[in-house]
């Protein structure tokens, strides 16, 4: 019988158990690949102390019984070696066929873990409390703000989700909610008033700078098309026989690229009516068109309706800045204050417009171009006390109207019997 081989306080080591000379313990197993692997430590058990200058990174039976926890769940040992950065881009590598748009936003993800020691942190390390304390680290100390850091956790997320589904890891630590760890400092796009809607646009039109834009302006309240969608329209959208628009495509661009790119949902392509008054304004811009001698064509697409100084068809940022500039310039001579307006604003103003009017939700849902109802449903919620007591005097109203009719109605029963 071999004699059992002891460390050097005469203790029986394990199996796989070893200790070096320099008094470090190691253990020796077989991963799920058949390759060798090992782990070390400074201690043998828990109670054991450190060593004067060694670094304590648990005691090596804790870490066994880790390793054998995993190996009998089946779950790789020690997160298979993957940091933050290479999970994420595993799980960005299978993500194919992404808009440009969606493509910009996982670039801005892998170089902020580039750059920040959470990316090199090993997966099977991170902790649901030091994934909270990294976003929170993310917003008080690097000052970003609550929408970038719920896109940055809506990557991180689904690939730590991937290692959980992959026998990587067991649980995923990002999966909480967001709100319950962060302030929530997004600036609400709120809809302006029916007044505020009115002085701007009367604005536009009698300035003798912004007028040229008001037609575009006025159709963004007018239709609650996406700006990107509204920028992308040719002539051949634009159907004045019938009066409708025709959307299938939005003109994005990322960087320096313009390009053109379908509707943000598949409900996105869809079929709207004109009114008379976006009958007009489009009628004025037709007229008015001055294209450059040859027109520029993006992705198989000519026929732009606005140009920019270099004769190239706006995009999305050339309209950010007009309506900007024009709040600017009316705060700037007035004493009440116009807040602030945006495309964005302009399509948030008409969903909750037409909300207002009583319009059927679905209807609603599909001038939006929303392919999920409850995102024009939550348009109702924006509805504010005044919005509630004028409702409450239409249905005043409504049951004056209606209440002599019930009582003639009574009376012809009462005749009849």
């Amino acid at each position: 019988m071999s004699e059992k081989r002891r460390d050097n306080k005469n203790r029986i080591l394990r199996t796989g158990e070893s200790q070096r000379p320099d008094g470090k313990y190691m253990y020796r197993y077989v991963d799920f690949n058949g390759k060798t692997q090992c782990i070390y430590s400074w201690r043998l058990v828990n109670t054991d102390p450190v060593p004067a200058g060694k670094k304590d990174n648990g005691s090596l039976r804790e870490k066994e019984k880790l390793i054998q926890r995993d190996l009998d769940d089946n779950i790789l040992p020690e997160g298979a070696g993957l940091t933050v950065l290479n999970l994420t881009k595993k799980y960005i590598g299978q993500k194919t066929g992404v808009k440009h748009t969606t493509r910009a936003g996982y670039n801005t993800v892998l170089n902020l873990l580039a750059k920040d020691p959470f990316g090199a942190k090993r997966i099977d390390r991170v902790r649901l409390s030091d994934a909270k304390e990294w976003l929170i680290k993310l917003q008080q100390t690097d000052k970003k703000s609550y929408s970038a850091i719920h896109s940055i956790r809506g990557v991180l997320r689904p690939a730590f989700q991937m290692a959980v589904d992959d026998d990587i890891l067991r649980k995923n630590p990002f999966e909480f909610m967001l709100a319950t760890v962060l302030v929530n400092d997004a600036v609400t796009r709120e809809a302006i008033t029916r007044k505020e809607e009115r002085t701007f646009l009367d604005f536009i039109k009698n300035d003798k700078h912004y007028c040229r834009y008001y037609d575009g302006m006025y159709i963004l309240f007018k239709t609650g098309m996406r700006i990107s969608e509204f920028t992308g329209l040719t002539i051949k959208d634009i159907d004045m026989e019938n009066r409708t628009i025709n959307i299938d495509h939005q003109l994005q661009k990322t960087g320096t690229l313009v390009y053109i790119d379908t509707t943000k949902t598949y409900a996105g392509k869809r079929v709207i009516p004109m009114s008379d008054d976006v009958y007009e304004c489009f009628k004025r811009i037709l007229e008015r068109r001055n294209p450059p001698k040859v027109e520029p064509m993006i992705d198989g697409y000519s026929g732009f309706l606005w140009f920019d100084k270099d004769d190239k068809p706006m995009v999305a940022m050339h309209w950010e800045k007009y309506f900007q500039h024009a709040v600017e310039r009316y705060n700037s001579i007035y004493k009440i204050q116009l807040p602030k307006i945006t495309p964005h604003v302009c399509r948030h103003t008409y969903c909750s417009n037409m909300a207002k009017s009583g319009m059927n939700p679905k209807v609603l849902q599909y001038l939006m171009g929303h392919s999920d109802i409850s995102v024009t449903l939550n348009t109702y919620t924006h509805l504010k006390l005044d919005d509630a007591r004028e409702e409450m005097e239409n249905l005043k109203a409504a049951e004056k109207e209606v209440r002599p009719i019930k009582n003639r109605l009574k009376q012809a029963e009462k005749a009849t019997v």
